[in-house]
């Protein structure tokens, strides 16, 4: 094998295993329920078309707007296309910021979509800081429903 090959080789091999371990150490965060609040809501988007992305925060500020932000807990889980929403240079940074610091949003970004979007692209997006990484979002929606979240797919 020649120099050229052995390091082709090495390279692509470190593109794999590089961005798996960075993702090792990642686990389900607790689900902690915001004290005082009646209405649990976990928001679904897995589709990157712009009007969804758009259709979930509108979603996500109504429902704020009714319930009050003391009363309601909401969280927004992004997984499959749909983590596009919370990649840094989304369109929609600053309404996810504004979400999350005036009525405590959480917004969760799937790992294991962000792993296939690492191996297609060659590195790691960078996230929406505001966005916690969870190792796989259909599974973060089970949990929170499990624990009295009610499921609603904009």
């Amino acid at each position: 094998m020649n120099v050229h090959k052995k390091l082709g080789f090495l390279l692509l091999a470190l593109m794999y295993l590089i961005p798996a371990a960075a993702f090792a150490a990642v686990k389900m965060p607790p689900v902690q329920q915001k004290p005082f609040s009646t209405t649990h809501i976990v928001l679904q988007i897995s589709d990157a078309s712009p009007a969804t992305q758009n259709l979930v925060l509108n979603v996500a500020g109504n429902l704020m707007t009714y319930y009050g932000p003391d009363k309601l807990d909401l969280e927004i889980v992004a997984y499959g296309p749909g983590l596009k929403l919370l990649l840094a240079n989304n369109v929609n940074a600053s309404r996810i910021h504004d979400l999350a610091k005036s009525y405590d949003v959480k917004f969760d970004a799937c790992e294991n979509t962000l792993h296939a979007f690492t191996k297609k692209l060659g590195h790691v997006p960078k996230l929406n800081s505001e966005s916690q990484l969870v190792p796989a979002g259909a599974a973060r929606i089970v949990d929170l429903v499990q624990h009295g979240y009610v499921l609603i797919r904009p």
